[in-house]
């Protein structure tokens, strides 16, 4: 039996619970009374590539859908948007409008980028509730608003410290550089990305300017210098205590992320510097004059040095550097810096005579769904703060999709921010009213063949509009759904879009598409055709075979608790292998009806046949219908019910309590050979 978990924040217990007209018994889990579900938020400087939409997206709004049809669409708010701010933005601006390939001013620039994504979002069928931006209309009033508020909140509880750290100077052309305008190789060992900027690699690690490999400013192709600057940064160190006990807790997390919590645990390893193995003889020479430290037994051909603050680390650095001493930092945790001095951003207040500085784009994309969320309420005709019900409850939970480079910035550096929120002193467990903090829900990379595709890198990862060229969104969903990236990254090859692909080789994204086009497509029509043919366009009524109740309430409950723990390939797997096996039970019986000499008794199997199909065709419906929406729509559309066919608080009813009358509700008239699950034209060109 499978034992339910202690209930996390925004769940109560639910009662060991027996399904209707079966034997099966299981404690079932429990969802929160009302959900926020955000998405990753693309940068206003280019259109979504297969990426944003199968990495992040899909599944989003997969888990939003099942959420409305499970807890209710009232109580279920998804949230994205543009990322209208940063230097990526204003660089590819610079870019585009110096070659003459866009005329206008940056904030056009991003509105245009802007409607771009919300097109293609849409034509994907992502059923988002608003996909605003960061910098434009009212959710960019109000993003502007609360990023203010939230700034003297945490300066007013007393965790920014004003630091001064040197930023690259362009001397050629006079400007301070902003983080894209400056190109080098990221110090991160190990780190596959082709582009370090000034504070952050492609790959989203962070790390300080001054330790970027070979800089070159991108204004004048010139190295340049280096400058005091002063900025305010959230001092993440002081969150270490509360944030080491929040991690404890993911490990009792249903479905959390492995990959990700060892992400997370990699940071709060103590300040450490790496010295190559081969600088042996030269560390010893110095090691009487280094701080207080532990020596341990390197990997990776490095001897870890560990020290006990940021601070004697940094005098060991110096020192090392200093005698040429081969060496690298560790990740641990440092100050996160909340502000920069890019023209187009937010200005932050100014305080302490630190004047003129504007928000840095990472800390405010963090706090961004917030202002959204603020933004769609108000739509619905809601006050400003009535957000705070669905941010600050314990009634309520927050779903963050984000890809696996964010990992960093969506835990430790938002997770300290919101507990900052709650005053002087804070905890990971906050109290109702504060703000909670968010489940991540992290995929792994979806690499495209076998590899990273990147914006900024060499390979250039396909544009998710051009994949609608070979493809129907309904079969790209269910084949983003199935890859099983919580698990590891997964290579997306699109047969039409693979130079060395033959002929006569299958198209790996059609596999999962042709389980809808094919053996759905079959099993529904077959249902149709024969009440059609044999019941005058009813469904008869009867009692479901007790083997189809209980293969149906398992498949309900197994797909309910994977969904709960976000495994989603398994929710996949569940439901393929049902579809199949309400296709080959049909069949069986069918051929037994074909092969029988007694007719009297072909008619009672071919009625329950009927009855047994039309219910296994609900179950597959219901729990197909956060995945392909329009397919299982137009199913609906063709049983003649309404939107309570949905409602998981009746998951168990069997199709006729969705009838007035079920002896006389007839179902619409289906025409030869229609299709609910349709192929792309470019797939019956080439049969």
């Amino acid at each position: 039996m499978y034992v339910m978990h202690v209930p996390l924040a925004g769940e109560e217990k639910m009662s060991e619970q027996t399904m209707p007209g079966s034997a099966i018994q299981r404690n079932r889990p429990v969802f929160p009374k009302r959900a926020v579900i955000t998405g990753g938020m693309p940068y206003g400087n280019k259109d979504l590539h297969f990426g944003h939409i199968g990495g992040v997206f899909v599944h989003a709004d997969v888990f939003a859908r099942f959420l409305r049809d499970r807890i209710g669409k009232e109580n279920v708010i998804f949230v994205s948007g543009t990322d209208c701010y940063g230097s990526p933005i204003v660089e590819h601006y610079r870019q585009v409008t110096e070659s003459g390939d866009f005329k206008g001013d940056i904030r056009e620039f991003v509105t245009f980028n802007h409607g771009l994504q919300k097109e293609v979002l849409d034509s994907y069928n992502i059923g988002i509730n608003i996909f605003a931006a960061s910098g434009l209309g009212r959710s960019g009033e109000i993003h502007d608003e609360l990023s203010k508020e939230l700034f003297k909140t945490l300066y007013k509880n007393g965790h920014l410290v004003k630091l001064t750290n040197q930023q690259f100077y362009d001397p050629k052309v006079k400007v301070f550089l902003n983080g894209r305008q400056v190109v080098g190789r990221c110090p991160i060992p190990g780190c596959a990305s082709e582009k370090g900027y000034a504070d952050e690699c492609s790959l989203g690690h962070p790390y300080e300017p001054k330790e970027l490999i070979n800089p070159k400013s991108t204004l004048s192709g010139e190295v340049p210098e280096m400058r005091n600057v002063s900025n305010w940064y959230i001092d993440l160190v002081k969150f270490k205590p509360q944030l080491e006990k929040w991690l404890k807790t993911l490990y009792d997390v249903p479905g959390c992320r492995g990959f990700m919590v060892s992400a997370i645990q990699e940071f709060l390893e103590p300040p450490t510097i790496h010295v190559k193995l081969d600088q042996l003889d030269a560390l010893d020479a110095v090691k009487d004059q280094l701080p207080e430290h532990k020596r341990k037994e390197g990997k990776n051909k490095t001897i870890p040095l560990i020290f006990d603050s940021l601070e004697t680390r940094e005098i060991a650095s110096s020192l090392l550097a200093k005698h040429s001493i081969r060496c690298r930092n560790g990740k641990t945790l440092v100050p996160f810096r909340l502000t920069g001095n890019v023209e187009w951003s937010i200005p932050c207040p100014d305080i302490e005579g630190l004047t003129g500085l504007t928000f840095w784009v990472w800390p405010e994309s963090l706090w961004a769904p917030i202002s959204f969320t603020a933004t769609y309420l108000e739509r619905q005709g809601n006050q400003r703060d009535d957000w705070k019900k669905w941010w600050c409850s314990k009634d309520a939970q927050v779903y963050q999709f984000i890809g696996e480079d964010n990992i960093y910035f969506y835990s430790l550096a938002e997770m300290s921010m919101f507990m900052g929120d709650q005053g002087k002193e804070f905890r990971f467990d906050p109290e109702e009213g504060q703000l909670q903090l968010p489940r991540l829900i992290a995929n792994n990379h979806i690499l495209f063949f076998d590899k990273k595709a990147s914006s900024s890198g060499k390979l250039k990862p396909p544009m998710a509009r051009e994949l609608l060229n070979y493809y129907t969104a309904e079969q790209l969903r269910v084949h983003f759904f199935a890859l099983g990236l919580g698990i590891r990254s997964v290579g997306f090859q699109p047969k039409p879009l693979n130079p060395a692909a033959q002929k006569k080789d299958a198209d790996p994204v059609l596999k999962d598409g042709n389980l809808l086009c094919n053996v759905f497509n079959r099993a529904i029509r077959s249902c149709f055709y024969t009440a059609q043919k044999y019941h005058e366009g009813r469904i008869p009524v009867g009692e479901v075979s007790q083997d189809i109740l209980d293969e149906s309430n398992s498949a309900i409950l197994n797909y309910e608790e994977a969904m709960y723990k976000h495994e989603f390939h398994q929710a996949s797997a569940i439901v393929d292998n049902f579809i199949r096996s309400m296709n080959k039970r049909w069949d069986e019986k069918m051929r037994s009806i074909s092969q029988s000499a007694n007719q009297s008794n072909d008619e009672k199997v071919r009625t329950q046949t009927v009855v047994d199909g039309f219910h296994m065709l609900r179950v597959a419906a219901v729990l197909m219908h956060p995945v392909v929406p329009v397919g299982t729509g137009m199913i609906l559309e063709y049983l003649n019910m309404g939107e309570e066919f949905w409602n998981w608080d009746r998951i168990f009813d069997p199709i006729y309590k969705f009838m007035d009358n079920p002896a006389s509700h007839q179902l619409k008239f289906l025409e030869p050979r229609v299709d609910f699950f349709k192929k792309h034209p470019s797939q019956l060109q080439t049969g």
